[in-house]
């Protein structure tokens, strides 16, 4: 294969090193996690196998070649979705709290720009209801003027919660 700097294929033996030793790291993770962890990430035979060997292995030299070979297995299979759902056991909440950030923006942005949100809101979510989105902001500004609790701010966002998990 000739070198061109324009061809998307071509990676350097570097880059190439660099991927295998993440592969590497990778499977190495897989090894430290309790066997409660490991059987929800989905594996199969060869590799699950692969990788209760590895946690047997005591000789650095032995568990060093093995971990090569879990690499090689891991470039084998979908070492992305691999590594989704050992990141999804490791932070088993990230998702919630993106989802609840992503709330509170839409909560806030309704807050502040009124009907340009809730437009842009109905146009992501069509089954929205304008009329009670409309008065829940009108409540929500009024008691924040009045510094009342934020009850209306609290049901804003619970709607949005039940309206965006629905779909």
């Amino acid at each position: 294969m000739t070198y061109d700097e324009h061809d998307e294929e071509w990676i350097s033996k570097s880059q190439r090193k660099r991927e295998c030793h993440a592969l590497q790291d990778l499977g190495s993770e897989l090894t430290k996690l309790s066997q409660g962890d490991l059987d929800k990430i989905p594996l199969d035979d060869e590799l699950r196998q692969a990788i209760l060997e590895a946690r047997r292995i005591k000789q650095h030299g032995a568990l060093k070649r093995q971990m090569q070979f879990i690499g090689k297995l891991i470039r084998q299979r979908d070492a992305e979705a691999l590594q989704q759902a050992y990141d999804r056991v490791m932070h088993p909440f990230e998702e919630d709290i993106k989802h609840f950030h992503q709330l509170e923006k839409w909560r806030e942005r309704l807050l502040a720009d009124g009907d340009a949100a809730l437009e842009q809101l109905v146009e992501e979510q069509p089954e929205t209801d304008r009329q009670h989105v409309r008065q829940l902001i009108r409540s929500a500004r009024n008691e924040h003027k009045q510094n009342k609790p934020p009850k209306a701010a609290r049901e804003l966002f619970q709607y949005l919660k039940t309206l965006m998990t629905e779909n």
